[in-house]
C-alpha cells in the first residue's frame, strides 16, 4: 500500500517544490493539491467538515501551478489534484492543463476530481448546483475524448463541441487515471460509471469508516460490468496508526492520503519523518 500527502499550498505554507522533495525523499508515493478558485462571503451550503471554514480554503493556490512546481523538483513522486472542481471548469482548457502537466511530469499525474460542495462558488462560475453532477460527468467524458482522439468532438446535454484539434496528448495511455472523489453511495456510483478509481474520505456522516463499505463497492462494480481491480481505492484521512494502516493494506486499499497543515517546514518535516518510519514498516 502506498502513502500520499496533501497540503493546501498558500503563501504561508511550505512551497510545493519543497514539500515534494521532502515527500519523495521519505518514501511517499504522491503529493496532492486541492482546489478552490475563491470563497464567496455568502454561504448557502455548509462546509462538509463542520464548523467554520478554515482560512487555508480562502488562500489556496492553483493546483496545476503548484503541482507543476512539484513536478520540476522531483523524479518519481506522483502528482494529484485532490480534488479538481471539474463542474466549475471549462473542459477544453482543463483537458489541456491535465495533458500539459502529465507531459511535463513524464506521466506522473493523477486526476483526482470531485463535484464540489460550495453552491456560491459554483454560481460565480455559472454552474447550477442542482445539475453539477451531470455537468461534471459530461466535462470528464469530453476531456476523455480530447485526450484520446486526434479530432475529438463531444455532444452532450450540457457540453457540446464539434471536431477540433488540441494538443499535447497525455503521456499516460489512454489518459491519466480519473480518481473520483465523493461519499458512498453516490460518489462510488460515479467512480464506477466513468472513473479509474474511487477516492473517498475515511469518515463521513454517512459512515464511521469507509473501509467497511469496500465489499459493497466491489459488488456494485461487478454488477455494472466493471472489474474491481481496475477501480483502485485511495482513502483520505490517514492517521498515524500502524495497525489501522495494515488493516487498509490487508483490505486491498491501494493508497491512503494524510492531510498536513498549511504550515512551514519546522512543523511539517517532523510529521513526515514519523510517517517515513511507518512507511518503512508497511
Amino acid at each position: 500500500m502506498k502513502i500520499g500527502v496533501a497540503m493546501f499550498f498558500t503563501d504561508y505554507s511550505m512551497r510545493p517544490d519543497e514539500l515534494a522533495r521532502a515527500a519523495e525523499e521519505r518514501g511517499f508515493d504522491s503529493l496532492w493539491a486541492p482546489e478552490h478558485s475563491h470563497i464567496p462571503l455568502t454561504r448557502k451550503s455548509p462546509w462538509p467538515g463542520g464548523g467554520d471554514l478554515p482560512k487555508m480554503y480562502y488562500d489556496v493556490m492553483d493546483p496545476f501551478v503548484t503541482l507543476t512546481a512539484a513536478a520540476a523538483a522531483t523524479k518519481t513522486l506522483l502528482l494529484g489534484t485532490g480534488i479538481c472542481l471539474v463542474a466549475q471548469r471549462d473542459p477544453i482548457q482543463t483537458a489541456k492543463s491535465v495533458a500539459s502537466l502529465d507531459l511535463l511530469s513524464d506521466g506522473r499525474f493523477l486526476f483526482g476530481v470531485g463535484n464540489g460542495w460550495n453552491e456560491d462558488e459554483m454560481a460565480n462560475h455559472g454552474t447550477a448546483f442542482a445539475t453539477r453532477h451531470k455537468l461534471a460527468r459530461e466535462n470528464i467524458e469530453a476531456m476523455q475524448a480530447i485526450w484520446t482522439k486526434s479530432k475529438p468532438e463531444y455532444h452532450g446535454e450540457m457540453v457540446e463541441f464539434g471536431p477540433m484539434m488540441t494538443w499535447p496528448k497525455p503521456v499516460q495511455k489512454p489518459h491519466p487515471p480519473v480518481l473520483v472523489g465523493g461519499a458512498f453511495p453516490y460518489g462510488a456510483r460515479r467512480a464506477i460509471r466513468y472513473g479509474n478509481g474511487w477516492m473517498p474520505i475515511r469518515v463521513r456522516k454517512q459512515h464511521a469508516d469507509v473501509l467497511e463499505l469496500l465489499p459493497e463497492f466491489q459488488r456494485m462494480a461487478k454488477e455494472a460490468g466493471r472489474d474491481p481491480a481496475e477501480l483502485p481505492i485511495t482513502i483520505w484521512g490517514a492517521k498515524e496508526d500502524l495497525d489501522a494502516l495494515k488493516r487498509d493494506q490487508d483490505a486491498g486499499v491501494q493508497r491512503v492520503v494524510l492531510s498536513v497543515d498549511a504550515a512551514k517546514a519546522d512543523v511539517i518535516l517532523p510529521e513526515l519523518d514519523r510517517w517515513a518510519a511507518l512507511i518503512a514498516r508497511l
